[in-house]
């Protein structure tokens, strides 16, 4: 193999490797996002500063943030390493990290509770095959016991004090980003990842645990919206609304609808790996949009999950709507003035998502800028040679959309697949996961190009169809043809 080659594929694990990574932070706190509301919009109502302010019902503020959502968190990442005994192991030790620490320990509970459900896992292992007859529900009870308390006691005098003092740095480097005036600088790193699809754990991985230890003081905070805001992306598919080319224009106002209302993120993302200097104008929208909420004092009660106008609205504290227009309304307009400006002065050529994310592929692999024609060609060659490879499934019966949280962008492409197979009278299940939930029985995995290696590395058994837009995709009516 060529150093280029080497090196090509040292970044493409590279990136697979922070993606996994970015995924399983985030899969703690996703599924969890209805507790985090509900706790969000309690707040919003009943504190003293609320809409309906209600000394009663306030009094369930304190535990669901001390105790709910952390358990929550610990539980879920104990299950995603050893299942449900895991998740039990992995709550015990969450509680020892609660109780050795006077904040909010979502940080300790991502911790404690996939390595409680390591540690277990590992001590499963040692045992399997070595029970007497009879005794594994004794073993496996007092095992999980033990060690559990155990991992509770360690973490109540360890990993607690620990992580709140590594906490109250965290909050303190951001207290002091906000009080210089740079935090809108944190854009600059958050609109990039965003488009390599970290943007779930950018938001619920990193920014959600901190934000929530804030509202929790101030009753909103601003770091809520610095990944979700969904101004940038509005901006800049209204400029392909306006001064797009081929499939790009024709999709845009749809895909403007789902970002906007809808909140799923990922539909613009293409967009941009179409003409990658467009990241620029994410980039200004993003740190145009920060600005304008620091300055305006906006904030949010809780994460908005899906990040959409609808949500914002909801987890808006009384008296903050109109900073946090502004703060929307600002970014969309810059990301929406600079995109425009791009797209004018580029190249006039008609350009579709495919080719576009084809010649985005070229880029990585090679480090350089190809020719639009002969990016072209090696697409449909590689095509060609994967229909005609022995992962082609002849007999499918089930297809699955996946995506990095499997709750949004994949939803939208398995609804518009299913309605395209129904309406031709196809038998063949649609359905969508996150990616390290695929199921093994899937016979097509459908995913964006920048997922499909670690959709490979869970289902390799699985034909792969990557695609470059859930929203409208050549690749939807050639599987229906082929299934017909």
């Amino acid at each position: 193999m060529s150093n280029l080659d080497q090196s090509s594929n040292s970044k493409g694990g590279l990136r697979v490797g922070v993606q996994r990574f970015g995924r399983f932070l985030s899969g703690m706190v996703m599924p969890n996002m209805g507790a985090f509301i509900a706790w969000g919009l309690i707040t919003a109502m009943f504190i003293k500063t609320g809409w309906f302010p209600n000394e009663t019902l306030s009094q369930l503020v304190d535990p669901m943030i001390k105790y709910l959502l952390p358990l929550l968190i610990g539980y879920t990442g104990g299950t995603m390493v050893h299942g449900q005994r895991g998740g039990v192991v992995g709550a015990i030790m969450t509680i020892g990290v609660i109780v050795g620490s006077d904040i909010p320990m979502f940080l300790g509970a991502m911790i404690a509770g996939p390595l409680a459900a390591w540690i277990i896992k590992q001590f499963d292992k040692a045992v399997e095959g070595k029970i007497r007859a009879g005794f594994e529900m004794l073993v496996n009870n007092f095992s999980a016991g033990i060690i559990g308390g155990i991992l509770g006691i360690f973490a109540l005098l360890g990993i607690g004090p620990a992580v709140e003092a590594i906490s109250k740095v965290l909050s303190s480097g951001v207290q002091g980003l906000m009080n210089l005036g740079l935090l809108p600088l944190v854009n600059l790193i958050i609109e990039p990842g965003k488009v390599l699809f970290l943007n779930n754990a950018i938001n619920h991985g990193i920014l959600t645990p901190i934000a929530t230890d804030q509202a929790r003081e101030l009753g909103q905070s601003v770091l809520y919206m610095l990944e979700s805001n969904p101004g940038p992306g509005l901006g800049i598919l209204l400029a392909y609304c306006f001064f797009g080319r081929g499939m790009a224009k024709s999709s845009a106002p749809g895909a403007v609808i789902i970002h906007f209302f809808g909140g799923i993120h990922e539909i613009y993302f293409p967009y941009i790996l179409m003409r990658p200097i467009l990241i620029l104008a994410a980039i200004a929208g993003g740190v145009a949009g920060t600005l304008t909420f620091m300055l305006t004092g906006a904030g949010l009660v809780s994460a908005p999950s899906p990040g959409s106008i609808i949500a914002y609205s909801l987890l808006t504290p009384r008296g903050g709507y109109l900073p946090m227009l502004a703060g929307v309304l600002v970014a969309a307009v810059v990301s929406f003035l600079i995109a425009a400006l791009l797209l004018k002065t580029g190249k006039q050529k008609d350009e579709d998502l495919e080719s576009a994310s084809g010649r985005m592929k070229d880029m990585k692999s090679q480090g350089a800028t190809p020719n639009a024609a002969i990016t072209a060609n090696h697409r449909e060659a590689d095509r060609a040679a994967d229909m005609a490879s022995p992962t082609v499934k002849t007999d499918v019966k089930k297809i699955v959309f996946s995506c990095d949280a499997g709750m949004g962008s994949s939803a939208m492409g398995a609804s518009i697949l299913r309605k395209k197979m129904k309406a031709e009278g196809i038998d063949v299940t649609v359905t969508n996961t996150a990616i390290s939930d695929i199921p093994q029985d899937a016979d097509v995995v459908i995913t964006q190009q920048v997922l499909t290696d670690r959709a490979r590395s869970v289902a390799p058994n699985a034909e792969h169809i990557s695609i470059d837009n859930f929203l409208k995709s050549p690749e939807y009516d050639a599987l229906v043809e082929r299934l017909k």
